[in-house]
């Protein structure tokens, strides 16, 4: 496991508009979408809520391996990947729908990238 360093935080914490998340279905097909809802834990995972990802649902459950990508109100990417996690309830599942995901939105469940690399553009950095 990886931790998000300083920069990629910071980066985080002013990006704009939704994430790119992608997943890998069994057969190695890449499916990517755009996540509104998304809240990063501490430094070491990234939670997006479950509003109706039948396909990227599918592939997180049959144990793809998932990236995220951000990009900062300058114009900054950010990837990280990691392994998936999908909670229905507990803490997790808990603090996405009480905390921050917006009452407008159903959040079916929470999908936990526990992350294991970082890079800004071409450069690793973690």
């Amino acid at each position: 496991m990886a931790k998000l360093p300083e920069v990629a935080i910071n980066a985080w914490d002013v990006h704009e508009g939704p994430v790119v998340f992608t997943t890998v279905n069994k057969k190695g097909m890449p499916n990517t979408i755009y996540a509104v809802c998304a809240q990063r834990i501490g430094d070491e995972k990234i939670v997006v809520a479950n509003n109706k990802m039948h396909k990227t649902l599918e592939n997180v459950k049959a144990g793809t391996k998932a990236t995220i990508l951000y990009i900062t109100d300058e114009k900054k990417s950010f990837q990280v990947k990691g392994t998936l996690d999908y909670f229905t309830r507990g803490d997790i599942y808990d603090d996405m729908k009480s905390m921050w995901l917006d009452k407008k939105y159903p959040g079916y469940g929470a999908v936990v990238l526990t992350i294991e690399e970082v890079y800004s553009g071409a450069e690793q950095l973690a």
